[in-house]
C-alpha cells in the first residue's frame, strides 16, 4: 500500500542513484550575512553541519542560527521582531494557519517562484500555500511522524514484543504494570498539549481512516460527535492506570526523563524525539496499534518544519542565495540524518542513516498517512480546535470527563463558528 507521500517516501530509504554532493564551484561574488530564527534548539547541528556545507558554495556569507533557549517563548518573540524590524532574514514556519497569518500581514515573501520549489511535491507545498494554492509563503522543510519508543532491554526482559494491535497493546501495558518495576507509559497530562499531540493524534488516524476523516471533518460529512472519535478518546482514557502515580504533575521534559532512565517502558511521542534517546537506552519502536491484525493502518506523518523570507529580505542575495540551496538533494539530504527524525519533504532520494529513523519512515510504505486534524483550517475560530483537544484529551486522561462528553465538547465548539459543521450530519458507522 502507497501512501499520499507516493514514490518518493518509499526510495528515501534507499540508497541513492546519484551522488547528492555533486562538486559545484564556490560562489565568491555574493556577500552578506544570514540570521535565521526558529524556534528549535538545534544550534549545533546548524553550526556544526549545515551552515558549513552551504559555505562550501558560498563562502563569503556569515550565517547565524538563533533560537530562545525555551522555544515556547518563541511566538510572542517573533512577533515583537517582526513588528520591531529586528526578525531573521530567514524565518522557520509552522504548518498551515500560524504562517498563512503572518504571510497575509506581509511579514512573508511569497517564494511561489523561487528556483527548485519544483523539488517539492503538492502535498508538501500545501501547508504553507493560501487556501486558493495560487501562492507559496515557506519552503517545505520536513515532516515528523507520531508512534511510540519503547525500552528493548525491559521488553526482553519481562519476554513481551512490541505489540501490533489495540488489544496486545493493553495486554503489553498490563503486562508490566503487574510486574511492577517499571512504569508502562511515560506521560503526563500537566503540559496538556502532550495528551493531544502524542496521544489523541498519535492513536486517532487509525479509527478516523486518516486523511479521509480529516477531511470528512473539513467537508462537514462527518463530525467530532461520530463513533471515530468517542472510540479515540476512550482508548485514550485507558491509559490513566497505566501513567504510574502523580502522572497529573508530570511534564513533558519529566516524562523524558523518566523513560531515558529506564523506569518506564513505553513512551508515546514521535520521531522529533528521537535523538533525544540516542546512546541513553536500547531505542525500539512500534507503529500506532490498529484494532484488527494485518488490517489498514494509518499514522500521522505531520508536516511540521518550513522556511519563510522575511519581506525585508526579499531582495537580499545572501537570504535568497540560502534559500535556494535549502531545495537541493544536499542540503535535504544533511537535515534528515543530522536532525533523526525530521524527514525532507523533498522528491530527492538518499539514505535515511539513524535506524529508528529509518523505521518511521519505512511506515510511509506500509500503510497510509496523514496530518494532524486540528492544523488545517479547523483552529481558525474560537474555541480554537488545537487548544480544546489540549484540554479534553487531558480531561479524559484524568477521568474529569469521559470520551462521550470530550467529543461532544469538541463538537459543540466547531458549530459555534464553523459551517460546513453546522449542518453536517453523524456518519454512518460500518461495524
Amino acid at each position: 500500500m502507497f501512501s499520499r507521500w507516493g514514490i518518493a517516501g518509499v526510495f528515501s530509504v534507499l540508497a541513492s542513484v546519484f551522488s547528492t554532493n555533486i562538486a559545484i564551484a564556490a560562489d565568491t561574488s555574493i556577500k552578506g550575512s544570514v540570521m535565521i530564527d526558529s524556534w528549535r534548539n538545534d544550534d549545533a547541528v546548524w553550526k556544526n553541519t549545515i551552515i558549513p556545507a552551504f559555505n562550501q558554495h558560498y563562502p563569503n556569507i556569515k550565517v547565524e542560527y538563533r533560537a530562545p533557549a525555551d522555544p515556547s517563548t518563541f511566538n510572542a518573540q517573533l512577533s515583537e521582531n517582526l513588528a520591531a524590524g529586528t526578525a531573521g532574514d530567514l524565518i522557520a514556519c509552522r504548518p498551515f494557519d500560524a504562517s498563512l497569518s503572518l504571510f497575509k500581514q506581509g511579514y512573508f515573501s511569497d517564494i511561489t517562484e523561487i528556483s527548485g520549489m519544483e523539488n517539492f511535491p503538492s502535498f508538501a507545498l500545501g501547508p504553507w500555500q493560501t487556501d486558493s494554492g495560487a501562492q507559496t509563503f515557506c519552503l517545505p522543510m520536513a515532516s515528523v511522524i507520531h508512534g511510540f519508543f519503547y525500552n528493548k532491554t525491559v521488553f526482553k526482559e519481562l519476554g513481551i514484543d512490541a505489540p501490533k494491535t489495540t488489544a496486545q497493546f493493553t495486554q503489553v501495558l498490563e503486562r508490566v504494570k503487574q510486574n511492577g518495576k517499571y512504569i508502562p507509559l511515560a506521560m503526563g497530562t500537566k503540559d496538556k498539549w502532550e495528551a493531544a499531540t502524542m496521544g489523541f493524534q498519535n492513536i486517532g488516524p487509525n479509527h478516523w481512516k486518516g486523511e479521509d476523516g480529516r477531511l470528512a471533518l473539513i467537508r462537514g460529512t462527518e463530525r467530532f460527535s461520530d463513533a471515530a472519535y468517542q472510540q479515540t478518546f476512550a482508548q485514550l482514557a485507558s491509559w490513566q492506570s497505566y501513567l504510574g502515580k502523580g502522572y497529573q504533575q508530570r511534564g513533558y521534559n519529566d516524562a523524558i526523563a523518566l523513560f531515558k532512565s529506564g523506569k518506564a517502558a513505553i513512551f508515546p511521542t514521535g520521531s522529533w524525539d528521537i535523538s533525544t534517546f540516542d546512546k541513553s537506552i536500547e531505542l525500539g519502536v512500534f507503529r500506532p496499534p490498529v484494532e484488527k491484525a494485518n488490517g489498514e493502518c494509518y499514522f500521522s506523518d505531520h508536516t511540521d518544519l518550513g522556511m519563510g523570507l522575511n519581506s525585508k529580505a526579499k531582495d537580499d542575495p545572501a537570504a535568497n542565495a540560502f534559500l535556494n540551496w535549502m531545495t537541493t538533494a544536499e542540503f535535504a539530504e544533511l537535515m534528515t540524518n543530522a536532525l533523526p527524525g525530521f524527514f525532507s519533504l523533498s522528491n530527492h532520494f538518499f539514505d535515511v542513516k539513524n535506524p529508528i529513523a529509518a523505521e518511521m519512515i519505512g511506515w510511509r510504505d506500509e500503510c497510509d498517512s496523514t496530518i494532524r486534524n486540528s492544523a488545517q483550517i479547523l483552529s481558525r475560530g474560537k474555541p480554537e480546535l488545537e487548544n480544546q483537544l489540549w484540554q479534553t484529551s487531558a480531561d479524559v486522561i484524568n477521568g474529569s470527563i469521559t470520551p462521550a462528553q470530550a467529543a461532544q465538547t469538541i463538537q459543540q465548539g466547531l458549530v459555534t463558528w464553523y459551517e460546513p459543521q453546522r449542518n453536517a450530519k453523524s456518519a454512518l458507522v460500518c461495524q
